[in-house]
Order: C-alpha cells, then sequence, then structure tokens
C-alpha cells in the first residue's frame, strides 16, 4: 500500500522538492567537507593523503544517521524537507543506510546521477533513481 501523498491532490507536498534538494546538497557537502576537515588532526593528519576516502566514509555516516534520526539530513532540514516510505513512515536505520548507499553509488557513477537528477525533475513525486528503487519520496516537511 503507498501512503505517500497524492500528488495531483495534494501538490503542495513536492511543490519545488527539486530545487529545495538542491540547496540541501549543496548545504550538507559543506558540513561533510567541515566534519573531514575536523578529522584531519584525529587521523594524525593521514586524512589528506585519502581525502577521496575520508570524504565518503564521513559522508555516508553523516548522510545515514542524520536520515535514520530524523528522516532528513541537516540540509535537508534547513531547506524544509524530509524523507518519507512508502508507508508515509520516517525511514530506519536500515532504509537510510539503504537510501545512503543508493546515492552514494549515483554519485560514484556519473549516468546513474544523470538519470537520478532527471527523474527527480521529470515524475509526478520528483523521486530520484534510489528513491523510486526504494519507494521513498523527498516531501515538503509539514509546518
Amino acid at each position: 500500500m503507498n501512503a505517500l501523498p497524492d500528488p495531483d491532490y495534494q501538490a503542495e507536498f513536492y511543490a519545488s522538492v527539486a530545487f529545495k534538494r538542491l540547496i540541501a546538497w549543496g548545504l550538507d557537502s559543506i558540513v561533510i567537507v567541515a566534519l573531514c576537515l575536523l578529522a584531519i588532526p584525529l587521523t594524525g593528519f593521514l586524512g589528506l593523503f585519502i581525502w577521496p576516502l575520508l570524504y565518503l566514509v564521513v559522508g555516508f555516516v553523516y548522510r545515514t544517521v542524520t536520515i535514520a534520526n530524523g528522516s532528513a539530513t541537516w540540509g535537508m532540514r534547513f531547506a524544509g524537507l524530509e524523507l518519507r516510505n512508502l508507508s508515509g513512515q520516517r525511514l530506519d536505520t536500515a532504509q537510510a543506510t539503504l537510501h545512503t548507499a543508493g546515492y552514494t553509488l549515483s554519485l560514484a557513477v556519473p549516468v546513474l546521477q544523470v538519470i537520478s537528477i532527471i527523474m527527480m525533475l521529470t515524475t509526478a513525486r520528483g523521486q530520484g533513481l534510489s528513491d523510486a528503487l526504494l519507494g521513498t519520496a523527498m516531501l515538503n516537511r509539514r509546518a
């Protein structure tokens, strides 16, 4: 059963979501870079030499933990967004991990990222590729 808001009758839940996702992504990227910079001294400055791996791990943990704890990263919360599953519930830890894994995979394969962006801009619910596969949707948070 799909308990997500109907995009035809409750369009306000999906209004400007693609643009807000872009804002959230930018803010989350800044947060992840800041966390990585804080982690560099803790790695004995080895983090400078393994920056891509450090960014990947910190980003994965940040996204998984924040989505599991509030169904949104800090950037998503700032933009007024939240993720919901097919039953309309917030994502649990397993769903947050799968969503983050799908997001990370789509970043690693540029063609998948392009497909995801096109889907966000053209589907009724504005779902990206990992959203569509997992049955999740990004919604405007209720006031």
